[in-house]
């Protein structure tokens, strides 16, 4: 009886088991990402190896196995399952090192926020567990800003919020963490384009000229404060472009154009009907450091180009900032003058737009044909 039953475990595990490990193995497109330690196939599988006892990630950096000890499983649980245990070096049950790094980074930026004062690049790096290196680095990779930018961002957030609410000028600039009026007036016009006294007052005491029309595109809006250009707006009824101006300017005096501004006007339509001629204007952009980073490269984009989103945080030197890369464009306030109908999706098509997809395929086919 007993050579039988090594008969019949001898036909099971033929049964359970490929008959030559390696070449399922080879054959496995697993088994090329194994190869290529891809770290975009974290998360996907793991793979066991029988020598060892251990299952990794397709990113793990050890030497590689042989083939024939390599099986693959669709989860942690189920190499645990299969007797195998985790590895040391690249912690296959943790989470991928990419979702780890955008941990870290969202706890630096609690960190910031939840500071009253300036908090240094090396006490944040401590309080990481992190060299002052790696955390610049990884912090610019996916936010696009240096931690000293992001504070510097957080701080002129907390101060307009101060502000809105009404708090007097200055409790809202030690509550924002300014050390001082003089530092605070130094940047007024970048960080709330406005005096901070105008600014809590919601902008009462400045003026923004505008003008409505009609354009190749549909209706138009264009809006000019001291500075410069602060709004192009397209759409299908005027209205909506007006009600939209009010709510960003909310106790501004808004005047229609007079006749040095109706130059203008005009300059801006031809830029519609003809992109690639670009717009010798003044341009009063309000926004975040990063926003502003961004839209002085999509400024950069040269007509009849294009560029993915990817692109765009890969030239920013924020690879991982792609999210926030889409926001700041959906966030711009000068059609065609900040041209992101030139960003469009990796393969190719047109994503959304703002002021409208159609809109934005017939500036690029404008610009193609110029």
């Amino acid at each position: 009886m007993q050579p039988l039953r090594r008969k019949e475990d001898a036909v099971t595990r033929s049964a359970s088991q490929p008959a030559d490990p390696a070449a399922a193995t080879l054959r496995d497109p697993r088994w090329a990402a194994v190869l290529a330690r891809d770290a975009q196939a974290d998360g996907r599988f793991v793979y066991s190896v029988r020598s060892t006892g251990v299952y990794c990630r397709p990113s793990c950096p050890s030497r590689h196995a042989r083939p024939e000890n390599v099986r693959f499983h669709a989860s942690c649980a189920e190499a645990e399952q299969a007797g195998f245990r985790p590895c040391l070096r690249c912690r296959p049950q943790e989470a991928a090192l990419p979702e780890r790094h955008a941990a870290l980074v969202a706890r630096a930026c609690r960190l910031i926020a939840a500071s009253e004062q300036a908090l240094p690049l090396a006490e944040l790096a401590r309080q990481l567990d992190l060299s002052p290196h790696h955390l610049h680095r990884l912090f610019k990779q996916h936010t696009g800003l240096t931690p000293r930018a992001w504070a510097q961002a957080a701080r002129a957030q907390r101060l307009r919020e101060a502000l809105a609410r009404g708090a007097p000028v200055t409790e809202a600039l030690y509550e924002a963490g300014y050390g001082g009026s003089s530092r605070l007036y130094e940047q007024a016009d970048q960080v709330l384009g406005m005096t901070p006294g105008r600014y809590r007052a919601g902008g009462a005491g400045s003026e923004v000229r505008f003008a409505l029309g009609q354009c190749s595109l549909g209706a138009i809006l264009v809006a000019g404060s001291e500075r410069g250009i602060c709004a192009i707006a397209l759409g299908d009824e005027p209205e909506p472009l007006l009600r939209e101006l009010q709510d960003r300017f909310p106790r501004a005096t808004l005047v229609g154009g007079d006749a040095g501004f109706e130059q203008w006007v005009a300059r801006v339509v031809g830029l519609v009907e003809a992109p690639a001629l670009g717009l010798d204007l003044p341009l009063d952009l309000r926004g975040t450091a990063f926003q502003q980073r961004v839209w002085q490269a999509l400024r950069e984009i040269p007509p009849g180009q294009t560029c993915s989103y990817t692109e765009l945080a890969q030239r920013l030197g924020a690879p991982r900032a792609v999210r926030a890369v889409a926001g700041a464009c959906a966030a711009n306030p000068l059609a065609v003058a900040i041209p992101c109908h030139r960003v469009v999706r990796s393969d190719g098509g047109l994503s959304g737009y703002r002021w409208g997809v159609a809109r934005k395929a017939a500036l690029l086919a404008r610009e193609a044909s110029a």
